[in-house]
């Protein structure tokens, strides 16, 4: 049903800070806001006991094409909510292959923790609040303005520009109308928990992204030199991919590929207010495309918003171990605090993200590159025309003439 779709949009939107639980539901368009809001907060309520029952089945690693959020909404309706709506269609038929599975961990962390109720698991299990204390992040899009031009602005309203901070405590103690320049990465202001921007006209004119600072890292890491092509997969909602085009200066492609033919409708309409001009929409399954293409060939950053082992570091050394010796993991960002999982070696180029750790949402980011390439993918032999980003086009498979400077994975 269209309303687990939604509800998963907003849990996404929600963790990737574009916005409250109630602004993502009032403007998803979903006609029953009221069934829409209920879903979404019981499912983030019980989120942490949802991550651990579907870690634990091994459901994501089952269904490959299965998302992270709609996941998690799927299992509450399954495991803790009142059943399926309208009979479940094809996601009861999917969820009913697992249902034993899911049933005992869910039983199995009960007996772990020691409770008997649903409830009880929230009591034990769940950390208060901290999301609504993380800083109000705020990357200024330089393919409108700069962040010179964008601090004068705040200064001139009454705000105070403490400079560049050097570290998360000087970010966890901003307060009341003080703002800093993010420690690590570029173009990316910090403000006081509870901001509210969504209404700023330098928002609504495009030249500030309200996005998280674990969501910069991908863009950032695998920075891409102006003229290179970029395939950004499971790109919607867009705030990774504008970033792309504004380190591009709009020189080069985006390729943005998303299976969801509304979300990648709301990320055209995200791009355009960015001024990005170099991407192309395609609704179409990445997974199809072939691996083998001389256009993807340099460099990889995979990413997900997610801090499951099995959708992190598992995929990571699957990857590598399948191709062995033909990749290897870039260190990267060595003063980064929270590094992967030590489930290979090499683990710790991995990056982790978190609210305790980094002031962030649940992240992880890892930079593979051909072990026979240069670390740098600054070597691009052709550039594609640029072309305005519009709706998104018919599912269909074709060959585009382009060759890859630069290749990027986000997750979800």
């Amino acid at each position: 049903m269209a309303v687990y779709a939604a509800a998963a949009g907003v849990l996404a939107g929600v963790e990737s800070r574009q916005g409250s639980i109630k602004g993502l539901v009032y403007s998803s368009n979903f006609q029953n806001v009221k069934q829409l809001y209920a879903l979404v907060c019981e499912t983030q309520r019980y989120s942490a006991v949802l991550d651990a029952v579907i870690a634990s089945a091994g459901l994501l690693r089952a269904e490959k094409k299965l998302r992270p959020h709609l996941a998690k909404v799927l299992v509450y309706e399954l495991l803790l909510g009142k059943g399926f709506r309208g009979g479940g269609g094809r996601w009861k038929a999917l969820l009913g292959r697992h249902q034993a599975r899911l049933k005992a961990e869910l039983a199995r962390l009960k007996v772990h923790r020691g409770v008997s109720r649903n409830e009880d698991l929230l009591e034990v299990g769940s950390r208060p609040g901290p999301a609504s204390q993380l800083p109000r992040f705020v990357r200024v899009n330089t393919l409108k303005t700069c962040s010179d031009d964008v601090v004068d602005y705040f200064k001139r309203k009454g705000f105070s520009y403490q400079g560049r901070a050097s570290s998360v405590d000087d970010l966890r103690a901003l307060k009341g109308k003080h703002f800093l320049l993010d420690p690590l990465v570029p173009e990316l202001l910090v403000f006081p928990a509870q901001t509210d921007l969504h209404e700023h006209p330098l928002y609504r004119a495009g030249h500030l992204i309200l996005q998280d600072r674990a969501s910069c890292l991908p863009a950032m890491l695998l920075d891409p030199p102006p003229g290179s092509h970029v395939i950004d997969a499971c790109a919607a909602p867009g705030n990774k991919t504008s970033h792309l085009a504004a380190l591009l200066k709009n020189q080069g492609k985006v390729f943005a590929f998303d299976l969801d033919a509304k979300r990648l409708a709301s990320m055209a309409t995200l791009l355009a207010r960015a001024g990005v001009s170099c991407c192309e929409l395609a609704e179409e399954d990445f997974l199809a495309v072939s691996p083998s293409d001389p256009r993807y060939s340099q460099r990889l950053v995979y990413s997900t918003c997610s801090l499951c082992q099995e959708e992190n570091e598992d995929v990571v050394r699957d990857a590598l171990q399948q191709n062995l010796g033909a990749f290897r993991l870039a260190p990267v960002l060595p003063t980064w605090p929270h590094r992967g999982l030590s489930r290979f070696p090499g683990a710790e180029h991995c990056l982790r993200a978190s609210p305790e750790t980094t002031l962030s949402g649940g992240f992880f980011v890892a930079v593979i590159e051909r072990a026979e390439a240069p670390s740098s993918a600054s070597q691009v032999e052709a550039s594609a025309p640029e072309c305005t980003p519009g709706p998104a086009p018919k599912r269909k498979k074709r060959r585009r003439q382009a060759t890859a400077g630069a290749y990027t994975l986000p997750g979800t």
